[in-house]
């Protein structure tokens, strides 16, 4: 079972971890931070309110940070791969928000498909030269759904 809560200052440790891991994890994402730097940046996005973990069996499996409208962060560990937790995630955002936005690396094949099949629409894309990485990205939108009002 899966338990959403805000993330504790002592939880920075590990969403630092899972976020330095997935930059391991991949060939194309270029090494530029240490565990330790990564671990202070999670804490900055915990002590600004905006992180979410996902806990399984009591530790964190994964996170997302959220600044308003904007998602800015969603990662997963080895272990939480795969077992529905990014989409709880996103549901928390999407129960609280009529509009969500998202870059994600070109790169990152995986996500992509991931985000578009939430509902995610591709709005941009560039060549990298605003993010740290250089990596070329692409913007994801999401809005809600308009409800209509029932024909009479």
């Amino acid at each position: 079972m899966v338990t959403l809560r805000p993330a504790r200052p002592t939880d920075a440790g590990t969403t630092g971890q899972i976020l330095h891991q997935f930059s391991q994890d991949n060939d194309w994402m270029p090494d530029l931070h240490s565990l330790a730097e990564t671990i202070s940046f999670c804490g900055t996005m915990i002590d600004r309110g905006w992180v979410t973990v996902a806990e399984v069996d009591g530790q964190v499996e994964g996170f997302m940070a959220r600044d308003g409208e904007e998602i800015c962060s969603l990662y997963m560990s080895r272990r939480g791969r795969r077992r529905g937790i990014g989409p709880q995630l996103l549901a928390t955002a999407k129960s609280v928000c009529d509009r969500l936005e998202l870059k994600t690396f070109e790169a990152n094949r995986g996500a992509q498909r991931f985000y578009r099949r939430e509902g995610f629409v591709e709005t941009a894309r560039s060549d990298g030269s605003d993010n740290d990485e250089n990596l070329p990205d692409v913007t994801y939108l999401w809005t809600k759904a308009d409800k209509k009002e029932p024909s009479v």
